[in-house]
């Protein structure tokens, strides 16, 4: 028998031995987050315990604090790592109430960092702001919304989504409705223009007249939904109401009935404090200074409890890290996790921790991210790594078939310079994989709306993605050697190159314009 043949048997049952440990590994990863997934208690001390988490906020560092905990609970490292400051800013309780000319509760609230009303609130006419013939018209108009409240978002033609009267009204109606909702928005849209004010500088105008608030509605063409941002204004309460509530007080008004409100909008500033990445670790056990990274942006807006953006992308890495470290406590690389901070505002936890670790930068194997949404994994793009479709496709063929089935891929595909984390990182050539999700009417009903809350969770789509990630990550731990980042320069619209994505600095003391 020669030293030949002999070699060949030894290293096939290596590989052998090698491919039944790691299929191993994957069972023990499925079965534990099939039978023992904490998902639902995690979502639920996060989303309902802590509630939303703007930047700045004290929720936000109660998040940040829980997180650590949690992680030490299951026996994983953690730490809150600084990496900037942000205005400090609390919402209170929010009361609307038309008492003129009947009384009725409206729904609503104040914006992030708007500013409080009087203690019990303060009582006044709405008003629109009017079809004025130019900036002077304007000026001149300005003093008489003295002690007024403004109204200076466009009315809605109509309060049902389109998917509504497409199932309902006739061709003729829907199509008339669409020409009278373009001819309103334009209409508003121009109004708006002969002001000479952007949508920053309009309420500062207002109210340094001395309008007792402004009023606004960002319709998010979908039933009750409503997208909720930051108030401009610096002294007097912004607010964003219903479509219905604010269609009532618009018609009110320009019919000339004079409705009244009494808004009662509490705050709190607290001045300049800390923001935090929080930064979870698995100790590699062979290759401990090379990384695989999961990560998921930790904040959001607070319309709502952040539940689909991204507390179900939060949860989800959270959950990975878990089962991980039951299953496979002693990996061959460091397992972290990053649950970035002012994500919201221009990816900035994210872009601190790429420009304050760069010597990390060249030694992570791989970055999954995962943000927009509740839904099952169906598209991942190769972010114009060439070989990304070799190694991805590896370790997705890994991973149960019913889970997989629906994923589009696109490779090389061509770098993401914005979106969502994962970006900081491709910006600084590190292979960064979105785990882009199934839509669930994310845009219409949840993405930075009143509705983003708990029960819009699909816990059986968070958990295919666990298991997914868990198993990705597992794989892209053992890999032999670090894959490759090889880059493919994208190509513009003309079909001539372009170029990679640029690092760009965090904004690192922000909520101050």
């Amino acid at each position: 028998m020669n030293k030949r043949y002999l070699l060949g048997v030894g290293l096939a049952l290596f590989l052998g031995a090698q491919a039944q440990a790691q299929t191993e590994i994957i069972d023990k990863i499925i079965q534990e987050e099939t039978e023992n997934s904490q998902l639902k208690q995690i979502g639920h001390e996060l989303m309902d315990g802590i509630g939303p988490r703007l930047v700045g906020s004290p929720q936000m560092q109660q998040a940040h604090d829980w997180a650590v905990e949690k992680y030490k609970g299951w026996g994983i490292e953690a730490r809150n790592e600084p990496w900037g400051e942000w205005r400090g800013w609390e919402r209170g309780i929010t009361h609307i109430d038309m008492v003129a000319p009947w009384t009725k509760s409206l729904t609503g609230q104040q914006l992030a960092w708007s500013p409080a009303s009087p203690a019990g609130g303060a009582q006044g006419e709405v008003i629109i702001l009017p079809d004025l013939a130019d900036e002077a018209a304007f000026s001149a108009w300005l003093p008489s919304v003295k002690g007024k409240y403004v109204m200076i978002s466009a009315p809605q033609v109509s309060g049902r989504p389109d998917y509504n009267w497409e199932e309902f009204a006739t061709e003729e109606s829907f199509e008339k409705m669409k020409e009278e909702r373009t001819a309103s928005t334009n209409a508003w849209n121009e109004r708006l223009q002969k002001t000479g004010k952007g949508r920053r500088e309009l309420p500062v105008a207002l109210e340094e007249a001395g309008a007792l608030g402004i009023i606004t509605s960002y319709w998010s063409q979908g039933f009750g939904a409503n997208k909720i941002f930051s108030a401009y204004t610096k002294k007097v309460p912004t607010v964003d109401l219903s479509l219905e509530d604010y269609g009532l007080l618009f018609r009110l008004a320009e019919s000339g009935s004079k409705p009244e409100i009494n808004l009662n909008a509490q705050s709190k500033e607290n001045g300049m404090v800390p923001t935090f990445n929080t930064i979870a670790e698995i100790k590699g056990s062979e290759k401990p200074d090379e990384y695989v990274v999961l990560s998921a942006h930790f904040d959001s807006w607070d319309g709502g409890t952040g539940a689909t953006d991204n507390g179900t992308g939060t949860i989800m890495m959270m959950e990975v890290m878990r089962v991980l470290k039951k299953v496979y406590p002693n990996p061959k690389r460091t397992i972290l996790v990053g649950h970035w901070g002012s994500e919201e505002q221009g990816l900035n936890g994210s872009r601190a921790f790429v420009e304050d670790h760069p010597e990390m930068m060249p030694k992570i194997q791989a970055v999954f991210n995962q943000d927009n949404g509740t839904g099952r994994i169906v598209n991942i793009s190769g972010q114009g790594f060439v070989h990304s479709y070799e190694y991805l496709g590896r370790w997705m063929n890994q991973v149960p078939r019913e889970i997989t089935k629906d994923i589009q891929t696109t490779f090389p595909g061509n770098p993401g310079g914005g979106g969502s984390d994962y970006a900081s990182f491709v910006a600084a050539g590190v292979p960064a994989f979105s785990l882009g999700s199934l839509n669930w009417s994310y845009f219409n009903y949840t993405w930075h709306t009143n509705l983003d809350t708990y029960d819009k969770i699909v816990f059986d789509d968070v958990q295919n993605n666990v298991i997914m990630a868990a198993i990705m990550v597992y794989l892209a731990s053992e890999e032999e050697g670090q894959v490759s980042r090889e880059v493919r320069i994208p190509t513009g619209r003309n079909g001539e190159p372009t170029e990679w994505p640029a690092m760009r600095s965090p904004t690192r003391k922000g909520g101050l314009d």
